[in-house]
């Protein structure tokens, strides 16, 4: 019944000339962000010197932000050429699925990364030791896990929502609150779903960003320690890229749940979710390929490899 139901998603409602900059912004941005990432894993799997637990880990980011945008953005920019579009409630929950799941593990391996960056840093003499390639593995695996049973216990309760007639979502994509809206169920169902649904959530992005902030505290505290200017500069540069991720990440959700409360809140969230779901992608390659060397370097021998063969 709820597959022949359908949700209109009404996207930024502008002027026909505007519909046609954003579109081939957002198409530019969604190809730009997809082959960057792309490039990053193709980088990492094919050079030898860069198969250390900082780059499979990076690859992984990648291939997340990957599916995020490829999940939100072909969407946005048919709701964007049209000013509008379509979805059945069933492919909106499925959008909504692989949103969560993208955006749980994107949380959690830049959590695994912020370790990363701790043990290189405050315990360079045992690094080889503790981050050893089944444990990176077994973090990954993890991070990929648990993030698909949250994704998994959210929208098999969102399926369990009646909806019984179809309606507008002032949005471009399917975020969780509007789906909940939409449902036609009791009142009080509808509640305490949307209680047990963000509870898990809520509690995992404090932990983890709890102890993000304590693995960076430990981090300038030991670079800190470090006597030479120098010496201080080349071990922070190991962890800028990450850490410029991570305040961009974070910032954007932490402006999302502060406009959920004020008078422009629609419009607020939407241009938020966008840099979240399109902007941020195309940027954090961007971000590792001028703040890393390594990555530099194996760029630039990669081009150079292409020069010699054309």
């Amino acid at each position: 019944q709820t597959g022949q139901l359908y949700i209109l998603l009404l996207g930024f409602q502008v002027m026909h000339v505007s519909r046609i900059i954003l579109f081939l912004s957002f198409l530019v941005a969604y190809m730009s962000s997809v082959a960057g990432n792309f490039l990053i894993i193709m980088l990492v799997s094919a050079t030898r010197h860069l198969h250390s637990p900082m780059y499979f880990f990076l690859s992984h980011l990648s291939f997340c932000d990957i599916m995020l945008s490829s999940t939100v953005a072909p969407n946005l920019l048919q709701v964007t050429l049209h000013n509008g579009s379509h979805m059945s409630v069933t492919g909106c929950i499925t959008q909504f699925h692989f949103f969560a799941l993208s955006s749980a593990t994107e949380c959690l391996l830049l959590t695994v990364m912020s370790y990363d960056r701790y043990v290189a840093v405050c315990k360079p003499l045992h690094y080889q030791t503790i981050m050893v390639f089944p444990f990176c593995r077994g973090l990954v695996v993890f991070s990929w896990m648990l993030a698909l049973v949250l994704a998994l216990i959210i929208t098999g309760l969102i399926s369990l929502l009646d909806f019984c007639y179809s309606g507008d979502i002032d949005h471009f994509f399917c975020d969780f609150a509007p789906l909940v809206q939409l449902s036609c169920s009791d009142a009080t169902v509808v509640q305490s779903a949307a209680f047990i649904l963000a509870t898990p959530e809520t509690v995992i992005e404090t932990v983890e960003t709890v102890f993000i902030i304590s693995t960076y505290v430990c981090i300038f505290l030991a670079i800190h320690r470090i006597s030479s200017t120098t010496g201080k500069l080349k071990v922070f540069s190991t962890c800028s890229s990450h850490l410029a991720v991570v305040c961009m990440y974070y910032g954007t959700l932490i402006v999302i749940y502060v406009a959920s409360s004020g008078e422009n809140s629609l419009n607020i969230k939407k241009i938020v979710s966008l840099v979240y779901t399109v902007v941020t992608p195309l940027l954090y390659p961007i971000i590792y390929s001028l703040r890393n060397q390594e990555i530099k370097k194996t760029l630039k021998k990669y081009l150079k490899s292409c020069k010699v063969k054309l």
